[in-house]
């Protein structure tokens, strides 16, 4: 039957060779096409080991690596012989061996080359991905192992015969498009029962994973982070999977999506999963590499903590992990916890600060709360908190952190209760922890000498002093005291934490060579303290008292140009006003004192130089103050730069504030709307359509400073103010009507939201309504009216300033003729006698002529006598 088939190819026509002739046509295999006849060709199905022979040939050819024009081949040879490999073992060795050799860069005979047969490349590559489905352990070792060697940097020289290798990053380009990552990931299930593959698989996509941002999101998008988290726990002796599990799961953090990892790492299993490889490091993990691994999940159970919907709590993670949160600082019976030792090290140091961290995570979740009060998660933190004596400190009877790691753990409690305390009020009040913050706030003061580390995100500042845990410390009353809770108020007042928050004031205002963003913050953070503590309470405010006031009067010196600065003195500043406005104001003592020490010179210095955004709690807190008589007097004799007044700055800001809206006025400041002499142009964009809305007239009260400034004036006076321009005058008849355009205005609102609505109202209410807008615009007109006069006089008195001046022009000019004749005449009589001669004859006739003779002898004139006759 073989003999009488046809032949396979030009080079095989006789079915069965011998030996040497085998040899003689081995040698001309040259062409990768006739032997793909030959494995394809169903005459030449049985002459398997003639098939064996010349794959061994191929093989044997292409040692030094791949040609690239020959990858198709090649490719087609390999998917041959995956086909044949389960009834014939002898195929997936030459497999093997054509897959050990894909590891070698494939070569170029032309520098055109790589761009020529990109394509091919892909999918030959693409393919190599595919070929994991064949079970042999083997196989899939040199599929990961070729994959691996993409990334090789090894260099290979040029052959003699003009071949050379393809460029590395040519090579992860290609590796990259062909998405041979993804499929290895899918691939993942089918390693199931060989580990050794599964660990050299990881390892593969571990290396696919460190650099290439590509591999990474085809990757997740084969659910890559869900794949290897959910086996990353199972039974490995030898701890690798968990190790490349892990490092393969921070390649995708870094270098994919970190949203779309944690995403796929939130589910139930991967978060038991996770548990499960923390808990055995950390109660079985004694080596180094062990301990960082430990840390390495908890880093990542803190990110998936951060995702809303994680089931941490439905997992039992949290409920596992809360014993931990508290040790060493508190004993336990819990057997996770009974046996635990830790060493003090490094990388326990750092567990414990990532514990720290992921209590802040966890306290957004409100069911997490309770479990961290079950567990005395706050008790925990008050004892990292609670300044040690010297004793403790030194760590003789026991081993302690150092004095480095105990201050950076003290600072990041701090930190965390910053976090937690507001949301755990009761156990924060049953941990007395006012009492423990207001000590540690008396020993930064106490012991400045005593030097700070400095180490960490959280020392920052606090290198050489006690200035990083007084910032952490002034930080967590802040966020306790400006939660609603009275009792926690009164008890800080009643141990006097108003008069140390004071002291740290005065602590640091005796400091300024130390002053820097810290300490501007610290003080920032006492002031709002005393404000929240003092707002509202007579004798808290006097309890702020005469110290207080010498204090804010230091602060609202502060030069209005620093706000600039960068530092945070425009928060200080702010503060201050804030401070100002809760603990004197409303105090009729404090008042006094307070314009006594010249408290309201200093606002209007502020008002006069601080930019916009400040403006508005400067002119509120001054109106308040204006009800204080004192307060108004010393408003009205206050004088500034260019002897500005005090009228005269209220005013001008008025016209910065309706120009900054866009309120219609004439170059002159005049009304030109007689009927909406007020309106700004913000405000007509946003005028309410219906009467749901917040109406834009009742808006544009606390939006903008007019209605203060008409208050002040009201306090001030309309008249009888001194030192103003006519544009002042102008300004000031607009503030005098304000309330009547206001009340215009509203009404005008309402009939437009009735018309709006179709609401028709009654025949009595729509005469008031029109009668209002009557009155306000006839008072609209009153005042244009007004303005215009105010401008003539001022035109009539620039005009007659200008004749006097033009009079004074005239008289100084004639003055100059009459001296310069005098001077000529002089100058002739001296230098000419004839000249002389004639005057002095007519001297002597007008002396002749009058009644009387002067009784003195006649001296020579002097120009100046000449200049009088």
């Amino acid at each position: 039957m073989l003999s009488s088939a046809p032949p396979a190819s030009g080079f095989l026509h006789k079915p069965v060779l011998s030996e040497r002739r085998l040899r003689s046509e081995a040698v001309r295999v040259t062409d990768l096409s006739r032997v793909l006849q030959l494995l394809q060709d169903p005459l030449s199905a049985s002459l398997k080991e003639r098939q064996i022979f010349i794959l061994k040939k191929v093989v044997k050819r292409c040692q030094r690596g791949y040609l690239l024009r020959d990858l198709a081949d090649i490719f087609k040879i390999m998917n041959l012989c995956a086909e044949r490999e389960s009834d014939h073992p002898e195929y997936a060795r030459i497999l093997c061996d054509l897959l050990q050799i894909c590891g070698l860069p494939f070569l170029k005979e032309k520098s055109s080359d790589e761009m020529k047969y990109a394509s091919v490349v892909t999918d030959c590559v693409s393919q190599m991905g595919f070929l994991m489905r064949i079970p042999l352990p083997e196989v899939r070792h040199h599929i990961c192992s070729s994959v691996s060697a993409f990334y090789s940097r090894d260099k290979h020289q040029h052959s003699s015969d003009g071949v050379c290798s393809t460029r590395a990053d040519y090579r992860a380009l290609m590796l990259e498009r062909s998405g041979v990552s993804e499929t290895l990931v899918m691939s993942l299930a089918l390693t199931e029962e060989q580990l050794p593959v599964k660990l050299c698989l990881l390892q593969t996509l571990q290396i696919l994973s460190r650099t290439s941002e590509v591999n990474c999101k085809l990757m997740l998008r084969a659910q890559a982070a869900q794949k290897i988290c959910f086996h990353m726990s199972e039974g490995d002796p030898s701890g690798e999977l968990l190790f490349r599990s892990s490092e393969i799961l921070w390649n995708l953090l870094e270098n994919g999506s970190r949203q779309e990892v944690t995403s796929q790492l939130s589910s139930s299993d991967c978060i038991a999963s996770l548990k499960d490889g923390f808990l055995h490091l950390l109660l079985k993990g004694f080596r180094h590499h062990e301990r960082q691994l430990r840390n390495d999940l908890l880093v990542l159970l803190s990110l998936i903590a951060e995702n809303p919907g994680a089931p941490l709590i439905e997992s039992g993670f949290l409920k596992h992990l809360t014993p931990f949160l508290t040790f060493p600082e508190l004993k336990s019976h819990n057997p996770l916890v009974r046996n635990l030792k830790l060493s003090f090290n490094q990388e326990d140091f750092e567990m414990k600060k990532l514990l720290l961290n992921i209590m802040v995570v966890l306290s957004r979740d409100l069911s997490a709360l309770q479990l961290f009060r079950e567990g005395r998660v706050m008790l925990a933190l008050m004892l990292l908190v609670k300044p040690n004596s010297s004793a403790e400190r030194s760590g003789r009877h026991r081993r302690r952190w150092t004095s480095s790691q105990q201050e950076e753990l003290q600072l990041q409690a701090l930190s965390t209760l910053s976090s937690l305390a507001p949301l755990m009020l009761e156990e924060y009040m049953t941990c007395q922890a006012n009492t423990c913050l207001l000590l540690l706030l008396d020993c930064c003061l106490q012991h400045d000498s005593s030097s700070g580390w400095g180490h960490g995100f959280y020392g920052s500042g606090g290198r050489g002093g006690r200035k990083a845990q007084l910032r952490y410390c002034v930080r967590v009353l802040r966020s306790v005291t400006c939660v609603e809770h009275e009792p926690l108020r009164q008890d800080l007042c009643d141990q006097g934490a108003i008069g140390q928050l004071l002291g740290v004031l005065r602590w640091f205002l005796g400091r300024p060579q130390d002053e820097d963003a810290v300490a501007l913050e610290i003080q920032t953070d006492c002031l709002l303290l005393l404000s929240v503590l003092c707002e509202g309470d007579v004798h808290r405010k006097e309890l702020f008292g005469r110290d207080g006031v010498e204090v804010l009067i230091q602060y609202l010196s502060l030069d209005a140009a620093l706000v600039f600065s960068g530092l945070g003195h425009n928060k200080l500043l702010l503060s201050s006003i804030d401070c100002l406005w809760s603990c004197v104001v409303g105090c009729l003592g404090l008042e006094d004192v307070f314009v006594e020490r010249r408290g309201v010179h200093l606002m209007l210095q502020l008002l006069q130089r601080s930019p916009r955004h400040m403006l508005s709690p400067l002119v509120s807190t001054l109106l308040e103050l204006c009800e204080n008589p004192q307060a108004v007097t010393h408003l009205l004799h206050w004088s500034g730069e260019r002897d500005t007044s005090a009228s005269q700055l209220l005013l001008h800001i008025w016209r910065r504030e309706e120009e900054s809206m866009g309120v219609s006025r004439d170059p002159h400041g005049m009304i030109t709307d007689v009927k909406r002499p007020i309106v700004s142009r913000h405000q007509e964009s946003s005028s309410s359509s219906s009467s749901h809305d917040v109406s834009a007239a009742v808006r544009d009260v606390s939006e903008n400073l007019r209605a203060n400034i008409y208050c002040i004036f009201c306090k001030l006076g309309f008249e009888g103010l001194s030192g103003l321009s006519a544009e002042d005058h102008v300004t000031l008849s607009i503030i005098h009507r304000y309330l009547d355009f206001k009340v215009g205005e509203v009404v005008h609102e309402v009939l437009s939201e009735l018309l709006n609505e179709g609401v028709s109202p009654v025949a009595s209410d729509e005469a008031a309504l029109k009668s209002v807008l009557q009155v306000t615009e006839a008072t609209a007109e009153s005042v244009h009216l007004l303005q215009q006069s105010i401008l003539g006089r001022q035109q009539q008195e620039e005009l007659q300033e200008e004749q006097l001046l033009y009079k004074e022009i005239l008289f100084t000019q004639k003055q100059r003729e009459i001296a310069s004749e005098a001077w000529r005449s002089y100058v002739a009589r001296t230098s000419n006698y004839s000249v002389l001669k004639e005057f002095k004859r007519l001297q002597e006739e007008q002396s002749a002529s009058e009644p009387y003779a002067p009784s003195d002898t006649e001296t020579p004139e002097s120009p100046n006598t000449l200049s009088d006759q």
